[in-house]
């Protein structure tokens, strides 16, 4: 690893960790107000989206910012970090012990590394995906600095595949693994680079729910395979990106696209047709 991915990993962990162990003592307790798109903010939200930027802004002074909670505009900037500083509000905001702090950083519009903090169950994913970037470093993908990679096995009923609360139409049809819903969408997909679950949807991820898990999946050899007929990176230069949902699939090897894609891809059709629905 580089100086400059190892100066990396050590800011998201001095930064995070501290955030998150504050979030610890305020889950739970606070309330929360709908936002315009139906989703929910609180002031544990918006107070440790501030604390993120704050500290990109002084570490990183001439990196970009895209955040949930503030700026939805794609910067200039060849370097940008994509914020959600609280996935799973919802879940904070009941007690429930599964939400986390999301940390997406972008090379020209493609995220090149990851890193997701799950403070109730003490979890820490990290990922590099330099692709085709020309950034020097080795891919990899992590759980509390452990490497981690896909399951290898095929579907059955002893497998696990987890939805989303908005696809849960799937369950219409026979589907070849138990089912699991957690309500977090990072953590959704991070179980299949972390080797839990064999697949999992998201019906409506808006760009900072996947721009760090984007990395960690694939390094861990996960495919993602967007429902939309248009690419999701690289993002563009002054396009605003607050309200546009990215139904995606991700499975834990290319090989069983085939078998999950046709369960699921009336998803991404579903948002093409109808926009507006988030």
């Amino acid at each position: 690893m580089t100086d400059f991915w190892i100066a990396i990993l050590n800011f998201c962990e001095t930064t995070v960790l501290p955030i998150g162990r504050q979030l610890m003592q305020e889950y739970g307790q606070v309330s929360a107000v709908e936002k315009s798109d139906g989703s929910l903010v609180t002031r544990s939200d918006q107070w440790a989206d501030a604390e993120l930027r704050g500290a990109i802004a002084q570490a990183f002074p001439t990196h970009g910012v895209l955040s949930e909670e503030a700026e939805h505009q794609f910067p200039a900037q060849d370097w940008c970090w994509i914020i959600d500083p609280i996935d799973g509000t919802t879940n904070f905001t009941r007690g429930i012990p599964l939400w986390g702090i999301s940390l997406g950083l972008l090379y020209q519009g493609t995220p090149v590394f990851g890193y997701v903090h799950i403070p109730p169950i003490d979890q820490s994913f990290h990922g590099f995906w330099l692709g085709n970037s020309g950034l020097a470093g080795t891919d990899g993908a992590f759980l509390n600095n452990r490497p981690i990679q896909t399951r290898p096995d095929q579907p059955s009923g002893n497998q696990l595949f987890n939805i989303c609360a908005r696809s849960t139409q799937v369950l219409q049809h026979p589907f070849p693994c138990k089912i699991r819903m957690l309500g977090v969408a990072s953590y959704n997909l991070l179980t299949v680079a972390a080797g839990i679950t064999l697949g999992g949807v998201e019906a409506t991820p808006k760009i900072w729910d996947i721009a760090a898990v984007w990395a960690i999946v694939q390094a861990a050899g996960g495919a993602w395979v967007p429902l939309q007929s248009e690419p999701i990176f690289p993002l563009q230069v002054g396009q605003d990106y607050g309200d546009r949902p990215y139904p995606t699939l991700v499975v834990s090897r290319a090989d069983l696209i085939p078998q999950f894609r046709p369960l699921v891809e009336f998803l991404g059709t579903s948002h093409e047709a109808n926009p507006e629905k988030s």
